[in-house]
């Protein structure tokens, strides 16, 4: 099944409306959809079956800044038995620094992967994947302040006592 027509099978099934963007002509051709509609989505890709995408390869987190106000998370998702594949993106508002973290509902429950591929998101750019079954960090401390792959992220001077930050930046091996 070829990029089109997975799109025209989703429009059929769950409306025009239901898809926020359409890009074809990217790289990885994806389907842009509100968070509100992912878990549906999702459901759909899993279960469909002349869809059946029983492999998510990769969840990915974006910081897109906070001049643009938006981060995104994508799902790469592959039918093993059917040999197609898809992209889906997902769009949140980017959270002030007193404000909640951004939400996007968790698919932990349609492909179990996504369990640890949603915690290290959370974990490093802070947005929360509401109803995942144990949302906490995976790589870092659990009090560890901040999320470091924010593009404004500021790293804290130190930890228990432990200087995290160097004074001035190494000299660089590579200059003459």
């Amino acid at each position: 099944m070829q990029f089109r027509d997975i799109v025209a099978l989703i429009r059929q099934l769950l409306g025009d409306h239901f898809l926020q963007e359409v890009h074809e002509e990217a790289i990885q051709p994806y389907v842009k959809v509100a968070p509100v509609h992912l878990p549906a989505l999702a459901r759909l890709l899993y279960e469909h079956e002349q869809l059946y995408f029983d492999y998510l390869a990769c969840v990915t987190g974006i910081d897109n800044g906070p001049e643009v106000g938006t981060m995104e998370v994508l799902y790469h998702l592959f039918s093993i038995p059917y040999e197609h594949a898809l992209v889906v993106k997902v769009e949140v508002p980017r959270n002030a620094e007193d404000e909640p973290l951004p939400q996007v509902p968790t698919v932990s429950d349609i492909w179990r992967t996504a369990d640890w591929h949603e915690r290290e998101i959370y974990d490093l750019l802070g947005i929360r994947f509401t109803g995942h079954p144990d949302l906490r960090r995976i790589l870092l401390p659990a009090d560890w302040q901040g999320h470091p792959l924010r593009k404004d992220y500021q790293t804290q001077d130190t930890y228990h006592g432990i200087k995290v930050r160097a004074e001035s930046p190494p000299e660089d091996p590579f200059q003459a």
